[in-house]
């Protein structure tokens, strides 16, 4: 599964989090919650911004991605 960073510019906090490729976080309180950070003095409802895809996570058999072999066809992570 890969990675993302999110900002939240009201705090300044930028936190890393796993979730699959179609999901999308939108709020302060969403990534608090999946990070399992507190939400702190930051209103819940406060936007955030996906920064980057930062990696995806390895599976049981050691390769990463879509049966080891990157993302799949046209994908710059696929093999060539």
């Amino acid at each position: 599964m890969p990675r993302y960073e999110y900002h939240c510019d009201a705090n300044g906090r930028t936190l890393e989090v796993e979730h699959g490729m179609s999901e999308k976080l939108k709020t302060w309180g969403e990534l608090a919650e999946r990070t399992g950070e507190p939400i702190g003095d930051t209103r819940a409802s406060e936007p955030i911004e996906r920064l980057i895809s930062l990696s995806f996570a390895k599976t049981a058999s050691g390769s990463s991605g879509a049966g080891g072999g990157g993302c799949g066809p046209g994908c710059g992570c696929h093999p060539h």
